[in-house]
């Protein structure tokens, strides 16, 4: 990924954060045919040691887990907020539009979980993930024959992350006068990607470089 100097984030607690906070992400393989990509809910498992690994799950009809047998390293995007920044909210305006935003690239190695029981951790810290945030969170309650016939129809799998890369493009390289009217006219924008942008930049405390 192209990542200017203003914008790549080194910092590990900024970048899992952000993983975890944006937990669908697009996973890509390549066959030595062509590129697959699938929209998945992926979990990120932190380590002292190493970049730490991601669990997911596809459905088994999905050819895409076929592909985790080539040894090729797979890229897993996580995406946060993003949005057009037209030249008005700058003083110095003889520019042109952009797109702000936010993501981290993780690479790896994939391997399918050949375990039940693995993978019904899986499906369970998933939905505990996304419940925990509910007033009354949903439990699975199914009995086990039905929980084994549903794991029977899908495929879980590990990433042991090799390396990663994060993006946050929010005009770092411009005066902070320009940061600032930016950051205005985003809060302003009826556009909820807009406000969600703003509020994210406001989070992240990130210097200008004048």
């Amino acid at each position: 990924m192209y990542i200017p100097s203003a914008n790549r984030i080194r910092d590990g607690g900024r970048i899992n954060s952000f993983i975890q906070s944006h937990g669908f992400a697009t996973v890509v393989t390549h066959n030595d045919r062509q590129f697959w990509a699938s929209h998945l809910p992926v979990l990120f498992d932190q380590a002292n040691e190493g970049h730490g690994v991601l669990r997911s799950h596809m459905a088994r009809a999905n050819e895409q887990w076929r592909h985790f047998a080539s040894g090729q390293e797979v890229l897993c995007i996580f995406h946060g907020p993003h949005s057009y920044i037209s030249p008005s909210s700058y003083v110095m305006q003889e520019t042109v539009p952009t797109w702000n935003y936010a993501v981290v690239h993780v690479y790896g190695m994939a391997k399918v979980i050949e375990d039940a029981s693995v993978l019904r951790k899986v499906v369970n810290d998933t939905t505990t993930k996304y419940e925990s945030h509910r007033p009354v969170p949903w439990k699975i309650t199914l009995p086990d024959t039905a929980i084994e016939a549903m794991l029977k129809a899908i495929v879980g799998f590990t990433i042991q992350i090799t390396r990663i890369e994060a993006k946050f493009k929010f005009g770092q390289n411009r005066s902070q006068a320009d940061q600032d009217g930016m950051l205005r006219d985003l809060q302003a924008s009826p556009d909820l990607g807009s406000q969600e942008l703003a509020n994210f930049i406001s989070t992240q405390n990130v210097p200008a470089k004048h």
